[in-house]
């Protein structure tokens, strides 16, 4: 199984950079997600799970804009 994680430790480690892997998770029995890594250019990590790639990425820049904000 393909995963975004060595030793507990996210591999999305560059700054600006973004994994993502496809994964069917048990408890939803057929359903396929994503699970998605993105390192932000201060080092900070964001993860989500979502259906598509798309969402994920939505996710992300929601999550950027409220960092822009913050600073």
């Amino acid at each position: 199984m393909e995963t975004l994680n060595k030793n507990g430790v996210s591999i999305t480690q560059t700054p600006g950079e973004e994994k993502y892997v496809k994964c069917c998770l048990g408890a939803f029995r057929g359903q396929i997600d994503y699970q998605y890594d993105y390192r932000h250019t201060d080092g900070e990590l964001f993860s989500t799970l979502a259906q598509t790639l798309d969402e994920c990425r939505k996710r992300r820049d929601e999550w950027m804009a409220k960092k822009e904000k913050v600073q």
